[in-house]
């Protein structure tokens, strides 16, 4: 199977710096030859090596919808630029910590592979920041969302829900271990995460950060991004006597994580 990776950048959420880290994560785990696309409005500042694809345009608005990222269905169209057979997509907030090879061996061309989501363990339910599925596979998923947006994403909440329940043939899901979720595999439980920073599973080839905390914020020590990076004696301390934690102390608490060093060693170009 040739491989390919395909990353999807558009707005200022996220700065070339994502695409080039990400690729660079790639670069030292994936054995060449392969190829790295960035599908996005702004190919601007990006390293030589990524090959840049025009973001294809919705043709409807995305007005009424509240959760999840649905822009991602422009990867559902017909066409990805240039792009033909089966590809690899990753998030722009993960970290490789391990050999991609295998995300190319398993399963067949045609299949709809995603990440496994801890949140849900009774649903089955998919992860979309790193699936594989072949370019034009997903236009039976198009053809209903574009039909319908604003009930789809309403039935469906997030888009790797649609995902899994609409994927043709059937989703399927990485071997365990592969992929982890650092707030549901690594982040350490009260009282640990005082004393001991979060882990890496053995067995991890992608970490995945889905649900607001971001690798910079693992890299500093923070849970919240929108907070300060506070030492561990003063989160104890705003937990205990700010006011704006009244009634939620015990969870502010077990919101507290060391700085991740195996985060800040592989989140680089």
């Amino acid at each position: 199977m040739k491989k390919q990776v395909i990353c999807i950048r558009w707005g200022t959420k996220y700065g070339p710096d994502y695409v080039n880290r990400l690729y660079g994560m790639v670069a030292r785990n994936l054995a060449p030859p392969f190829d790295f696309f960035c599908i996005t409005d702004d190919g601007a500042g990006l390293r030589p090596e990524v090959r840049v694809v025009p973001l294809p345009e919705l043709g409807f608005t995305l007005d009424g919808i509240r959760h999840g990222v649905w822009d991602k269905s422009r990867l559902w169209q017909p066409k990805l630029g240039d792009i033909t057979g089966p590809v690899l997509f990753m998030d722009l907030d993960l970290v490789v910590t391990g050999p991609l090879d295998g995300f190319f061996e398993v399963g067949a061309p045609e299949d709809v592979i995603l990440a496994r989501n801890p949140t849900t363990p009774f649903e089955k339910l998919g992860q979309t920041s790193l699936y594989r599925f072949p370019v034009g596979g997903l236009v039976p998923l198009w053809e209903k969302f574009r039909a319908d947006p604003v009930r789809i994403a309403a039935e469906h909440k997030f888009e790797q829900r649609f995902v899994t329940r609409n994927a043709p043939g059937g989703a399927h899901f990485w071997p365990r271990g592969w992929v982890a979720h650092f707030r549901h595999h690594c982040a350490r439980t009260f009282p640990l995460n005082y004393f001991a920073e979060p882990r890496l599973p053995p067995e991890a080839r992608v970490v995945i950060f889905a649900g607001g905390l971001n690798p910079p914020d693992a890299i500093a020590g923070r849970w919240w991004p929108h907070l300060p990076v506070l030492s561990r004696g003063d989160h104890v301390r705003a937990a205990l006597t700010a006011p704006e934690h009244a009634g939620s102390r015990m969870r502010y608490l077990r919101h507290y994580i060391k700085p991740t060093g195996w985060v800040r060693e592989t989140w680089v170009e």
